[in-house]
């Protein structure tokens, strides 16, 4: 049998306010190229047929000069407007993909992706149709109240820690965002945070949602610590 098609809808519009700097964290430089290159190399360098970036508009040019024509990513198809929410963006992305197959929806801000995620999630979703990169703790996690009071200690066993990229059948997760659009208004009254894809599937999607085994490296850089840290790691790699 064929393989089925592959895209990855890249996530760069997010502003990245906990880094601290002018410039977005997805564009910081790593090793003399943005962060943001990494994992569009990794996809490149992958079986993945196509690649969409959603993007603030104000980032587009910089991204098809400096990024993606500099390094001659081919496989980038198209660099579309976000939204206001990461899920607003999410749904920009799967909206510019021209066809059927799976979706390999993935965070600019996680530079350390590699084959070997790819090809787990790959192997999972034909599977299952859902494939969500993740990993498990080391630590003990404690649920702790509104007044910083630790009230729960789940079974560390059963705690993971998602990363991306999340992978779906690309029709399903398609009608699960538009299903949730729909109730977006209900949701934000009830207080409900949509913070990865994820839980869009299993709020309002058809199929259940199967864990592949990410990477202790495959981290977000999210602060100036994990800067240090993805420098750290990426001495060891060669580009």
């Amino acid at each position: 049998m064929d393989k089925e098609k592959c895209t990855a809808v890249v996530l760069s519009a997010g502003k990245g306010k906990r880094m601290g700097t002018d410039t977005a964290k997805q564009y910081l430089d790593l090793k003399g190229r943005p962060v943001l290159y990494y994992s569009l190399k990794a996809f490149q360098e992958s079986f993945i047929d196509e690649i969409v970036i959603v993007a603030s508009p104000e980032d587009h040019s910089y991204i098809k000069d400096e990024i993606v024509n500099k390094y001659n990513l081919s496989k980038v198809s198209a660099v579309v407007e976000g939204g206001k929410e990461r899920y607003h963006s999410v749904l920009c992305g799967l909206n510019a993909v021209d066809s059927p197959g799976y979706v390999f929806i993935h965070d600019g801000a996680r530079p350390f992706i590699d084959g070997a995620i790819l090809e787990r999630a790959y192997e999972t979703v034909k599977k299952y149709g859902t494939a969500i990169t993740a990993m498990p703790v080391k630590d003990t996690v404690k649920i702790v109240d509104d007044e910083g009071v630790a009230v729960d200690t789940p079974d560390r066993n059963s705690v993971w820690l998602m990363q991306t990229p999340q992978v779906f059948e690309y029709k399903e997760i398609l009608k699960a965002y538009e299903s949730m659009i729909k109730n977006e208004d209900a949701l934000i009254k009830e207080g409900i945070r949509i913070t990865d894809d994820a839980m869009v599937m299993e709020r309002f999607g058809s199929l259940k949602v199967y864990v592949s085994n990410g990477s202790y490296r495959n981290i977000k850089i999210t602060t100036p610590e994990d800067m240090v840290i993805a420098e750290a790691f990426i001495e060891n790699i060669k580009y």
